[in-house]
């Protein structure tokens, strides 16, 4: 349903109005006889539940929407149809401030997700205040990143507006294409290395793209100066040799739509410093980590690389307690709380992986070669802070009984140093000992073949629970090929059997959403969380759970929730309805579990997922209810496939 011209549309009582705005920024700062001029142009509006009030790129912006009751999303729509949860907004909270400032159309898709009534101020009311009242002005251009509002700033200079001095992030609200620098450099594959590098010296730049030499327009590859020094000029290369020598290819690219954040977790998750800006299958420009980490004050890229270089393992200590603090912007800025769960998760893998390379330094090369698995939450990159350890090591069957024992000794000791050393960096040891440092979870590969056989098999009330940890594995250091054929064995034998499938629906549906008869939420009755409600067990393991059993179905081999999800409705195997419905619940609830954990690390108490209703907003409060009775849809999804379970 979109919004469009409506005859409904109500005249209201100045009074009501004033009073309305008597009590939300930045209107409460302005004298009784402004709010009277105000109050005399506002109309009110109602927006059933779902209706489109903006749509990005079409809307013409009439009216600023001031939200007197309901609450509305925004969100994008990407090129390939991906949709983007931006922000929530409830009441006292407006809409359309930007587009009328930048005298554009709206830049987001807005809709309301319950009815929803609004003040309606007229665009030529709002710009006057913004002209004329300077506090106003300062109010809304607060809340715009430096680029987007540039052209708003051009405007009121006159009014003597001054930039902030606060140092802000602006990773989410930046796409890419805005921090492109020139025209994409580009070079024949042909061409020699010398003259490529004539041309980057020439040019100043970093980096220059390798072209097809009878397409100019296909993008073969890409070198930057560090492979002028890594592969030429240390391995003594003729500098005559084609480029297309030591190019990189193909080259890592990211869609001009994409926000600086999504480049930045690209780089970082695979180790590269450059990503060509496509536009509809060209290649418009190159950004680099440098011209990201410019954006920002505190950046995540700058931790990322401090713990690259250490070269002593107590030195990664003080780092990894770094992380709450970039995740505390991260979350003031606005990120999607799956993106901020994925960079906890690559910071925390990197503090692994350079701990656990350091440590290979001091007790010398594994007898045989290994993975270090990460599983639970952390396998499925949806940490938040600072969650027990759950890990477990996988490595090659020894060849013979020597080999066993000198693998075995080897790993004892190496399982236990690490253990120590990531508690000394702030993760605790898991209460139920799923820590590769116990004997049980560290085994050669045909040990763990078999323990997945069995729990497959024979699906006990025990093997069951396992599921819900070691299932959602991935490679956290070493051999990824070895979590690659752990993975195979267990789709080939789900293929075979299914029936272990059926006891995890069970227990998926056993979980019932913490909501009665009547919508309240249930909470704890007594005891130490009384009124409270675990919101990790009661609200997002039901979407785990859901998501685990159709990934293992279907063979997924995503271990993300929010990927598992978008692949199943990919494959048709969910309804796109349902795909983000569940999708939207799931990052409600990480979002409020999140905010909740921020507040009690800055409180100095030690966080945990019981959250206490009452002191959430009306909007959180609604918006989690909805979230919880997703929970019954996933439930017929399960009873429709499993049968009555």
């Amino acid at each position: 349903m979109a919004a469009t011209a409506r005859n409904d549309v109500k005249s209201v009582a100045p009074e009501v109005v004033i009073e309305f705005l008597k009590n939300i920024m930045p209107f409460k700062e302005l004298d009784d006889q402004t709010l009277r001029d105000i109050a005399r142009h506002v109309r009110v509006d109602f927006f059933p539940k779902k209706t489109r009030l903006l749509t990005s790129g079409e809307t013409e912006l009439t009216h600023l929407y001031l939200i007197q009751r309901g609450g509305v999303k925004s969100f994008i729509i990407d090129d390939e149809g991906e949709v983007t949860l931006k922000d929530y907004r409830g009441e006292g909270a407006y809409v359309g401030a930007l587009p009328i400032i930048r005298g554009t159309r709206a830049n987001l898709n807005v809709e309301t997700v319950e009815d929803t009534f609004c003040f309606l101020l007229p665009r030529e009311i709002f710009l006057d205040l913004i002209r004329e009242q300077p506090g106003v002005a300062q109010y809304y251009l607060k809340s715009f990143s430096e680029k987007i509002v540039n052209t708003a700033y051009t405007e009121l200079r006159r009014h003597k507006m001054t930039r902030r001095g606060d140092e802000e992030l602006y990773l989410f609200t930046i796409q890419v294409e805005h921090i492109i620098k020139r025209e994409p450099r580009k070079i024949a594959a042909t061409s020699t290395i010398q003259e490529a590098a004539q041309a980057m010296t020439d040019h100043r730049i970093g980096s220059l793209l390798i072209h097809d030499e009878n397409d100019p327009e296909r993008i073969v590859g890409i070198i930057t100066d560090r492979d002028l020094r890594n592969k030429v000029i240390a391995q003594g290369r003729n500098y005559r040799l084609p480029v297309k020598e030591i190019m990189t290819s193909p080259v890592a690219s990211v869609l001009s739509q994409s926000t600086c954040f999504d480049a930045l977790l690209k780089m970082m998750s695979s180790g590269i410093h450059h990503l060509a800006v496509e536009r509809k299958d060209r290649v418009i420009g190159v950004i680099t980590s440098h011209d990201i980490m410019l954006l920002q004050g505190t950046s995540p890229y700058s931790l990322f690389k401090e713990i690259g270089k250490q070269q002593d393992i107590a030195g990664l200590y003080p780092l990894s307690r770094k992380i709450p603090d970039i995740i505390r912007n991260l979350i003031k800025e606005g990120a999607k709380t799956g993106n901020i769960a994925r960079m906890i998760s690559l910071l925390n893998d990197h503090i692994l992986d350079r701990l656990l390379s350091l440590l290979e330094d001091e007790l010398g090369p594994p007898p045989v070669p290994y993975c270090w698995m990460l599983l639970g939450s952390e396998g499925r990159w949806e940490q938040t802070f600072k969650t027990d350890q759950d890990n477990a090591l996988v490595y090659a069957d020894p060849e013979d009984e020597s080999r066993r024992n000198m693998a075995e000794e080897y790993f004892s000791t190496f399982t236990r140093k690490a253990i120590d050393h990531l508690v000394d960096c702030g993760y605790p040891l898991c209460p139920g000992e799923v820590m590769a440092v116990n004997p049980k979870w560290r085994q050669p590969l045909s040990v763990w073949e078999n323990y997945f056989t069995s729990w497959i098999n024979t699906p006990e009330p025990q093997e069951v629970r396992h599921v819900s940890i070691f299932f959602d594995f991935r490679a956290g250091y070493g051999s990824v090929a070895m979590a690659d054929t752990l993975r195979r064995h267990i789709k080939e034998l789900t293929a075979r059997q299914e029936i272990y499938l059926l006891h995890l629906a069970r227990e998926c549906m056993n979980m019932r959403a913490p909501l009665s008869f009547f919508k309240n939420f249930i909470v704890e009755k007594n005891g130490e969380h009384k009124n409270k409600l675990d919101i990790k067990r009661q609200g997002i393991t039901p979407f785990v759970n859901f998501a685990r059993i159709m990934a293992l179905k279907h063979g997924v081999r995503e271990t993300n929730t929010l990927a598992r999800l978008k692949v199943l409705a990919e494959e048709d195997h969910i309804s796109q309805e349902l795909w983000m419905d569940a999708t939207e619940a799931f990052e409600i609830q990480m979002h409020i579990r999140l905010i909740h954990q921020l507040y009690q690390i800055e409180s100095g108490a030690i966080p945990d997922n019981y959250i206490d209703p009452a002191h959430l907003s009306d909007l959180d409060k609604r918006m989690l209810k909805n979230a919880f009775a997703v929970i019954d849809q996933l439930h017929a999804v399960l009873k429709s496939i499993f049968g009555g379970v």
